[in-house]
């Protein structure tokens, strides 16, 4: 492994994990706000990292495989933090049964990744676990931003105005539900593609 500067930024999204999580639960003035914002920088380096391996050649195994893992430790650790922290405005059971369902088919998923693997075959991530990242980032961001906007900005957004941040958080809300459904459809899809490495 070389610690090039894509695999110190793929690495830093694990620290970053723990500090955004924490803030999550911080009850301190501009806690929110923080969360999010490094919540947002976690998620930029999941795009750079990428664009500074191409543009350098030095797209690496250890980089992919790394990648594709923090991605989803970021995810679903910011969620269970999400559905346990009440973002989803009284909904937490139905959140907490979409985080479920997209437990499972990243475990899934993973479980498939190491049978290629012990067969000497690569599961790269397509377009549809591309969108499903995509969609499930921005799920977590919409929800953050609620949450901001309620706790450290209350002076902007009262009587009528609260309205605001309800559909902002009601919007977090649908794109969760849709970043579950795209979860479970690109599940499978890799399960259609690449299946046969679990047969005999």
């Amino acid at each position: 492994m070389k610690l090039n500067l894509p695999n110190v930024l793929t690495l830093s999204r694990v620290p970053l994990l723990f500090i955004v999580v924490g803030l999550m639960y911080a009850k301190f003035q501009w806690s929110a706000t923080l969360a999010f914002w490094l919540f947002i920088a976690a998620a930029l380096t999941d795009w750079l990292d990428g664009k500074i391996a191409r543009e350098r050649g030095i797209v690496s195994d250890f980089g992919r495989f790394m990648d594709s893992v923090i991605d989803k430790v970021l995810v679903i650790g910011v969620m269970i933090a999400l559905v346990n922290g009440d973002y989803f405005g009284g909904h937490t059971l139905v959140a907490m049964m979409l985080l479920l369902c997209i437990l499972c088919r990243e475990f899934a998923i993973s479980g498939l990744r190491m049978a290629a693997a012990m067969k000497a075959q690569l599961v790269a991530a397509d377009t549809g676990g591309k969108v499903k990242t995509f969609v499930q980032l921005n799920a977590i961001g919409w929800l953050m931003g609620a949450r901001m906007f309620s706790q450290d900005f209350p002076e902007l957004f009262e009587g009528s105005q609260r309205d605001w941040v309800t559909g902002v958080r009601l919007f977090g809300m649908v794109l969760f539900a849709a970043s579950a459904v795209l979860t479970i459809t690109s599940g499978v899809t890799y399960f259609r593609r690449h299946g046969h490495v679990l047969k005999d």
